[in-house]
């Protein structure tokens, strides 16, 4: 049986389980977000409880969030109803769902997202020495809240945050070894020095080593004493806004 993550309000009187917190897309397809809520109607009352899924890319540190002005753009927001629950948002129930509403009882109730396919995939960028808050980057957050209407503000003591993440499948796919030169030439030297790079393949998944070939031919008539490596990662970010 997989895990299930579990989530309760600090007054614990909603609970958000997830069958889990990384989900896919696969190009022609994304993993659905499908949970369930356990709801204390005693607490709840006439009020409801609504689930949110929100992107968000913050392009700056906390700390410099001053007079209103945040680095920080909302890129996708969905939100629904989750009880009382509605016809209207009623979807087949998945195998996880099924399996929570059995062992919780009466008071679970489903909640279930598409993310949409042009939304981002989550990035992080390292933070540098004294950085403090939230790293930039793309970031996914669920959240469920009791509130008397969407609007409203949600309290810290009667909501539940989960921090998820959208992530990209890459296929391996055939390609070319990708190769580099580069030719260096010395005043008074008779041939350049010439300087050549490869990669075992073009595409590396988090963790992997990548391996750097080098060839170095000197027909210069200098003396080559050190060669330094360094890798660069690029990022390059491009959105719209879908808020609803």
């Amino acid at each position: 049986m997989k895990p299930v993550f579990k989530k309760s309000s600090p007054n614990s009187k909603i609970t958000c389980y997830l069958g889990k917190r990384d989900f896919i897309d696969y190009m022609d397809h994304i993993d659905p977000i499908d949970g369930v809520v356990l709801v204390d109607p005693e607490y709840v009352k006439d009020r409801k409880v609504y689930a949110s899924v929100l992107a968000a890319f913050r392009y700056g540190r906390e700390d410099l969030d001053v007079l209103g002005l945040t680095f920080r753009k909302d890129l996708f927001c969905s939100t629904q109803q989750i009880y009382p629950p509605i016809d209207d948002q009623k979807k087949s129930l998945t195998h996880l769902q099924q399996r929570l509403l059995r062992k919780l009882g009466p008071n679970a109730y489903p909640f279930y997202f598409e993310i949409p396919q042009h939304a981002p995939a989550s990035v992080t960028l390292q933070p540098a020495a004294g950085d403090t808050g939230k790293p930039c980057g793309v970031d996914y957050e669920l959240k469920t809240y009791v509130a008397e209407t969407n609007e409203d503000k949600s309290h810290k003591r009667s909501s539940v945050r989960l921090a998820i993440r959208k992530l990209t499948y890459a296929p391996e796919i055939p390609a070319p070894q990708p190769v580099i030169e580069a030719h260096k030439e010395f005043m008074m030297s008779p041939a350049p020095l010439h300087l050549e790079c490869t990669l075992d393949k073009e595409m590396y998944y988090h963790g992997e080593n990548i391996n750097v070939n080098v060839v170095v031919t000197n027909n210069s008539n200098k003396t080559l004493r050190k060669i330094r490596i360094a890798g660069k990662y690029l990022f390059s970010f491009h959105s719209k806004s879908m808020i609803k």
